[in-house]
Parts: structure tokens; sequence; C-alpha cells
């Protein structure tokens, strides 16, 4: 490109629609441009894959070595409402000029290499913490791992949070075959940890064949904990009397171990002390993870879009106490196993709205719409006071209908694609201003 975008809105326009595949699996290009940029990381490298609790592991290790006065890059997708939240030097998101500057830098150096939209910001991330002189830097995969983008980066250490079945086109149809995909982060030498309590046979074969240094949940590191705190036990040691973290739902001790073990594996090069680990716990902060909203009726974002993150959500609202109407506002992808999620939830959620996404993959509300018929085997009558499934254009519509008829002690989720929460906080924002 000869004459660059002048704002970053253009720049991503043309990202989006330069490369001819939307996911182009491999890394060859990625490897070629990476080398040619000379992107190399003196600091320790984390790379964070798995299906559900990715977002939430980086912004554990963010949030703790934040306050351990360290200098940290976080790379993560997809953005919920803004790109600049892809990319985050020491908690704080990038400029629009940074980004521009980096991306200008990127595309002198790529020559006739294409580069889709996920490959190339993902380069452009790794230069901007490269030139950014950080003491870590995590990485988030974009999908599965051993062909996604990030994967030309070498972990220092590894983290697999948890293995399901998702985006089966690329992956696989199969636990076993997942799990392959995930551990291709691994490397020789180095520490893969595995933070799913049923792990598959497929990533710890891997592991043993390449010689990485695997850590496996219930064999090298735990946690126990009563209603107050928590502890964990990993080979580097005890931590006791924790908090729990701020991050909402049943999952994320889990996801803090994980977390805490890759600590451990770190502690010569970025020691922590213990109340850094508390106070980061406690203050860890991530949109659209079980986020509870204050006020009346109860607002529930969560970006639950596959049968695994379902099942979390179904059991975090579970855990909420007395609601006597549970709205649903419901948009999901094409591709995700829409009858999957519906079947944990369809027990909890009274009052359905669902809604079309603005994006040609995603399932049409009238499509969701006859998944909910043939969950509950009839369809409701319209002015049903218990149950009804209703559609919407937009998330906003769909939402506001669910404003409108939900009393102050009943409960309103937002779920599916990380577009219906999108949506929904686009139209509080709004609202609020």
């Amino acid at each position: 490109m000869e004459n660059h975008p002048a704002t970053l809105a253009a720049w991503l326009t043309l990202l989006e629609t330069t490369h001819p595949k939307a996911i182009d699996m491999g890394l060859d290009r990625v490897r070629q441009v990476k080398d040619a940029m000379a992107i190399e990381f003196t600091c320790p490298v984390i790379i964070v894959g798995g299906t559900n609790g990715k977002g939430s592991t980086c912004a554990m290790l963010e949030s703790i070595l934040l306050r351990a006065g360290y200098r940290v890059g976080l790379y993560t997708s997809p953005h919920i409402l803004r790109f600049n939240e892809r990319m985050r030097i020491n908690g704080q998101s990038a400029t629009d000029a940074e980004l521009m500057d980096v991306f200008s830098k990127l595309d002198g150096v790529r020559g006739d290499v294409s580069l889709s939209y996920f490959e190339f910001t993902t380069l452009a991330a790794m230069q901007l913490f490269a030139d950014a002189k950080l003491d870590a830097v995590i990485f988030e995969v974009g999908l599965g791992g051993r062909l996604d983008a990030v994967n030309v980066l070498d972990a220092d250490v590894a983290i697999v949070t948890s293995v399901d079945i998702d985006h089966t086109e690329y992956l696989g149809d199969t636990r076993e075959k997942i799990g392959f995909e995930k551990a291709g982060i691994f490397r020789p030498g180095k520490i893969a940890i595995c933070g799913d309590p049923v792990p598959p046979a497929s990533l710890i074969e891997h592991a043993e064949k390449i010689g990485a240094d695997l850590w496996l949940f219930n064999r090298d590191f735990n946690y126990s904990g009563d209603k107050l705190q928590w502890n964990f036990s990993g080979r580097g040691g005890r931590r006791n009397s924790l908090a729990y973290p701020s991050l909402r739902g049943a999952n994320q001790l889990l996801n803090a171990s994980g977390v805490l073990a890759a600590l451990d594996a770190l502690r010569m090069r970025l020691p922590v002390g213990a109340q850094e680990v508390r106070t980061g716990l406690a203050l860890v902060d991530l949109p659209g993870r079980f986020q509870v909203l204050p006020g009346q009726p109860t607002v529930i974002l969560d970006v639950a879009h596959n049968p695994h993150a379902a099942a979390t959500l179904a059991q975090n609202l579970d855990n909420m106490g007395f609601h006597p109407y549970t709205y649903a506002v419901f948009g999901s992808m094409q591709d995700k196993d829409i009858a999957g999620v519906i079947a944990h939830l369809k027990d909890r959620v009274d009052h359905w709205c669902v809604t079309d996404l603005p994006l040609p993959r995603a399932a049409t509300a009238a499509e969701i719409h006859e998944k909910l018929i043939a969950a509950y085997g009839q369809s409701p009558q319209v002015g049903d006071a218990e149950r009804s499934i209703q559609t919407f254009a937009t998330p906003a519509e769909a939402f506001a209908n669910a404003m409108s008829r939900a009393g102050e002690n009943d409960r309103i989720t937002v779920f599916g694609s990380f577009l219906t929460v999108a949506g929904v906080m686009e139209f509080r924002n709004s609202e609020h201003h």
C-alpha cells in the first residue's frame, strides 16, 4: 500500500478486505514477516490457549504482574467495543496513533506477503510490545494453537485453560483432535500448563513427545478452599489464604490456579509476593465475563458462545439466588452449536429475546427461534406470561424489549457472541450519555 489510511477505522477496513480469506491457517507467511521485522523478546513470553477461560486467565496474569510493578504487554481478541482493547501496555489500551504507526511500519516491511486481518494485527502487537521494552508479554491465542498466528512466538510458559468442542471446521470434532491443536503452543524444554481437569490424551502425548515440561491440574498443582478464601499448591510451594478473584463464576478458581502455576514457573525471572497476588486477583476486571451490572433489574453480560461456556453460565445463574423471571438476550454465530447452548439454558430462561447480528456469518434470529421451538417441543403462545420467544433485528432492540418487560426483581442475561454483548453495551452507554 503506497498511501496509508488516515484513520485507525480506515486501516481496519482495509485489513478486513485485502486478504482473500478471513481465517487462513498456517504460519509460513507470518513467520516470514516476523523475521523481516526482526521481532525478538528478551522478557518472558506467556501464551494462553484453550476453548474457554483464556480471557480471564490473561486478565488475572496482567493484573497480578502490574501490581508487582512489572511492565506488561497484553494481546487479546476479539474486542468488545474498540479495536484498541486488543493491545494493552501497562493496563492501558494502545492509542490510535500508536497503532497506526506500527501498522505503517509493518506494511512497509511485509512486501508482497499477504496477511489476514488477524495475522497483520497480531504481528503489529508483537512489534508494539517489542519496541516498548517490557518485563513480560502475554499473548492470547485466537483460534486453536498449532496454526494460530500467535504461535510464531516461542512461549517460555504456555497455558491451555480448557479443551472443549468449538470451531470444529478448523480444529476437528473431538476433544482429542482439538487437544492436539491446542498443545501446538507447547515448546521443548519449556513449561506447559494444562488447567483442564480431564486433559485429552493427545495433549499429554504431544507434550511428552516434544519434551515439554508438562504441569497438569491435580498432579502438579491444585487448589482447595472454603467460602471465605482459597489456597493454591504447586511445584514451587503453597500460597495460602488467597482472596477469591473478582471475576465471578464457577471456573474462576480453575483459571486462577493455572495463573499461579505460570507465576510459579516464572518465579526466578518474575518474582511476585503474596500481597500482589491477593490484590491482583481482587482487582482484576474483564468486561463481559459473567459481569453483573449494578441496578434493577439485574443485568448479566456473558460472552458464553459454546455449550461448555453455557454450562458454566447456567451454574453461575443458579448460584445467584432467586429471581421471579429470567430474560435472555441471545445472538450467535452460525457455526456454533446453538442447540447445545440452548440445552444448558432452556430451563433457566423464561423469556427469550433473540437477535440478528451485524455479520454475514451470524445465525439469524429466525434460525435461533426454530431451534428454541425444537428444544421446548412447542411454540409458546404470544402474550404468555410464563414463557415467550421474540425475534429482533439488533441486540439493542432485544435488550430494550427485555428491559421494558422485566420487573425490578427479575434478571436479564445477555449472552452468545461478543457482538451480542457489544451491542447491548453500546446501547447502554448511549442511554447513559
